[in-house]
């Protein structure tokens, strides 16, 4: 059994003009959300195996963020750049190109096709868009990346920011 959770970058601040769409920054709710998030699956206890993120900086931060909370190398993060445009059948193709030793695999993306690629492997298990900072956990019963569809995937949870208490400092 392999874990694959799926989660749209935090919220991104669009206060830069000059800036190109790859290059937006986290806005302040994303810096706060997106360690929360990550918070929230070392409550789990997750223990990832592999970080894949966007080439974005909203998608990079985030999975930085993410790591850190989980004490999982930032210098391990794999960028992979198709994610930024990419398409349900991309990230399919992302997802299936992992090594089989890694179990559990995070990938940071962008909506819609986050969401969509998530209801792609559990349909109707959303039932609404992800937000921003969302995680989905799929649960994948096979023993190599490659077998990767719908038919051996199961939803598990779907955790929100909004259902994260803050920590009071």
């Amino acid at each position: 059994m392999k874990s694959l959770y799926l989660m749209r970058h935090a919220k991104s601040s669009w206060s830069f003009e000059d800036l190109t769409d790859e290059q937006r920054p986290l806005n302040g709710r994303g810096r706060e959300d997106a360690p929360r998030m990550g918070q929230a699956l070392a409550k789990r206890n997750i223990q990832l195996d592999l970080l894949l993120s966007s080439a974005a900086v909203r998608a990079l931060t985030t999975a930085a963020l993410v790591a850190k909370e989980l004490n999982y190398s930032h210098e391990q993060i794999v960028v992979r750049p198709e994610i930024y445009h990419a398409d349900v059948h991309t990230l399919l193709d992302v997802v299936r190109s992992c090594p089989d030793k890694a179990n559990s695999v995070l990938l940071v993306g962008h909506n819609n096709t986050i969401s969509d690629f998530a209801n792609l492997l559990s349909p109707g298990a959303l039932h609404e868009e992800m937000p921003t900072a969302g995680i989905v956990c799929l649960h994948v019963n096979v023993h190599k990346w490659v077998e990767l569809d719908q038919s051996n995937t199961e939803f598990y949870f779907f955790d929100r920011p909004r259902d994260k208490p803050r920590e009071i400092e």
